[in-house]
């Protein structure tokens, strides 16, 4: 027993001995080595650079005319949260922690769309580890109080004396209550209703409007479907779960303690409020599709990548735990290639060809991509790329590295 004791010893110290070696960026200071210093093609790096800015989204920078370009068909397709004009191509590669190149102006805070899914699945694993969601096969309306909307119309309080409720309920339908976390985060929920003005229908609706009202519901779990209105409807459930802003929550809980800057804006629609403890407090999307989400630069976006690589650890904290992390990679039985959002995953290299299958992307709209390879230790921000356009980016940056 004594000599088994010793080996965990050993093993524990040699694991926390790896950890201190391994770098990670102090905040406002972010080392930077050059390709060569690691024996990488420093031609093939401005290749690879080169291909990112002339591929670059060919959809006007104006993202409200981007908009209304992409989902402008879509019934109540309309912006209600904030917006802002992009700049020009942008990104950083990192290499065992070092950003070894970067292009356009990664400093820029801009929208990043669906990467913010990746965000809201993060605050839900921290309350998952930390036991406030006991399981994720837990039905998510058990853990729900009843929803105050604020009064920002200035209505009468008693404009309706004879009203139901003057509450919401979002999972409170038959098929709803059956949702669990679990089919939230891997958006095979098929959740139904109506948040913040935007029906579930509404977002990518199918070709026969004669459906979008009456079709029978997918049994949770069994059929995927990327839907902004049912995310959003996730970030409410987890601030209600949280008592509080999950703004604060990602800020205090993760982007601090990963050295992010202060830049960052996590934001929501102008009518997504709730009173909450007596306090007003904004429910934010989970995306850009209707406006607002995360508006970041890509250094910190950097970071956020860079702590999966890492499997939650940052600079021997445990930030989100590993078994989470395993979770949020792990394929889905409703859609192998999509683990938690926004995990894009590379199963049977069907996402990125040139990639390995390990890697996996948080991705959104634009394309915003957050590329990670534990195998070559890279995490590659890029942003403003055709979407098309990303495997052959990746192929020309892992062409780079030493064969190992």
């Amino acid at each position: 027993m004594k000599k088994y004791l010793a080996f965990l010893l050993f093993v524990s110290s040699l694991h926390a001995l790896a950890q201190k070696s391994t770098y990670f960026p102090a905040l406002n200071q972010w080392e930077h080595r050059s390709p060569s210093f690691f024996n990488i093609d420093s031609n093939k790096i401005k290749e690879a650079i080169s291909f990112a800015q002339n591929h670059e989204n060919t959809l006007p920078k104006n993202q409200w005319l981007s908009q209304a370009m992409q989902f402008g068909k879509e019934p109540f397709s309309d912006p209600i949260g904030p917006m802002a004009d992009r700049g020009p191509a942008a990104g950083i590669i990192i290499y065992k922690g070092y950003i070894i190149a970067e292009w356009g102006n990664p400093s820029s805070v801009e929208i990043t769309h669906s990467v913010t899914k990746s965000m809201v699945s993060s605050v839900v694993g921290l309350a998952f580890d930390r036991g406030i969601i006991r399981s994720l096969d837990d039905k998510v309306f058990t853990y729900l109080p009843p929803i105050e909307v604020a009064n920002t119309e200035a209505l009468p309080v008693n404009q309706n004396p004879i009203a139901k409720s003057s509450f919401i309920y979002p999972f409170d339908t038959e098929h709803n209550r059956k949702i669990t976390w679990e089919h939230m985060l891997r958006q095979s929920s098929d959740w139904e209703g109506v948040l913040w003005g935007k029906p579930d229908w509404a977002d990518r609706p199918s070709d026969n409007p004669a459906e979008w009202t009456t079709r029978p519901r997918f049994e949770p779990g069994t059929v995927y479907k990327y839907n902004d209105t049912r995310v959003n409807a996730l970030t409410l459930a987890t601030t209600l779960v949280w008592r509080k802003p999950l703004p604060e929550v990602l800020r205090e809980n993760i982007m601090n303690p990963i050295g992010a800057s202060n830049t960052w804006a996590w934001t929501g629609y102008k009518n997504a409020w709730i009173v909450m403890d007596g306090k007003m407090i904004q429910s934010v999307s989970g995306g850009g599709h209707f406006g607002g989400g995360m508006f970041i630069n890509a250094y910190d976006m950097g970071r956020f990548g860079l702590l999966t690589l890492r499997k939650g650890n940052w600079n021997g904290k445990q930030i989100l735990s590993e078994n989470w992390i395993r979770k949020s990679t792990t394929p889905g039985p409703a859609n192998t290639g999509y683990g938690f959002m926004n995990y894009m995953l590379n199963t049977d290299h069907k996402m990125y060809p040139s990639a390995p299958a390990s890697a996996y992307a948080h991705v959104g709209n634009g394309t915003n991509a957050i590329y990670v390879d534990p195998e070559h230790d890279v995490v590659a921000v890029i942003r403003w790329i055709e979407d098309k356009s990303m495997d052959g980016f990746i192929k020309i940056l892992l062409s780079a590295f030493p064969h190992q």
